[in-house]
């Protein structure tokens, strides 16, 4: 496996910070939590981890961050840190958004215009709601305390209120990392960022 860079170092330390900025946006607005699914921009910035850092340093961005809080730097929604992450229904999400950025690198590592950016972030975002969604059923019927009455259908339902957030918020990337693509990620230091990863 190629060595990382200093530069690679850099951005992968400020997707791991933009992660924990992007969970804890409950705290300023604590009602912005439906079915104990906190609505984060953290799909938003594991989105932008794929199109600007690629497959591999996007996926490496989001193991580190999971890490970084598994260990227990509060790092995780409503600043939670540690193992016991594994145990809540939403660690899905957390785990999806490792998958998501790969395939999202993936894809804009071999097309570069703004159609492939867009589909790319609307792919992962839908990566990260098919996985997250199924942990978070399979986790409250399997060992987390489900709700009376919870079904599948519930489960999605859930899922419904963050979803037009989340289709702007991955268009809006898309053109986002794309317009950086053309402006500042094919130039200098960055010119060979995504070839390499």
């Amino acid at each position: 496996m190629r060595k990382l860079r200093a530069l690679d170092i850099t951005l992968v330390g400020m997707f791991v910070a933009l992660m924990a900025v992007g969970a804890n946006i409950t705290t300023i607005a604590p009602f912005l939590q439906v079915g104990g699914v906190p609505i984060t921009l953290q799909t938003f910035f594991a989105i932008l981890a794929g199109l600007i850092l690629g497959s591999r340093l996007g996926a490496i961005a989001m193991i580190v961050y999971t890490l970084v809080g598994m260990i227990g730097v509060p790092v995780f929604a409503g600043f939670f840190g540690g193992l016991g992450i594994i145990l809540r229904p939403t660690f899905g999400f957390i785990i999806s958004y490792i998958f998501a950025a790969f395939i999202i690198g993936k894809i804009v590592e071999k097309k570069k215009s703004l159609p492939a950016f867009i589909i790319a972030a609307l792919i992962g975002m839908t990566v990260n709601y098919l996985f997250g969604t199924n942990w978070m059923y399979y986790a409250y019927k399997l060992w987390a305390a489900a709700p009376e009455g919870f079904t599948y259908k519930m489960a999605w339902l859930w899922m419904v209120p963050p979803l037009p957030k989340d289709i702007i918020l991955s268009v809006f990337a898309g053109i986002m990392a794309h317009r950086l693509e053309k402006t500042v990620l094919s130039k200098g230091q960055f010119k060979n960022l995504k070839r390499a990863s």
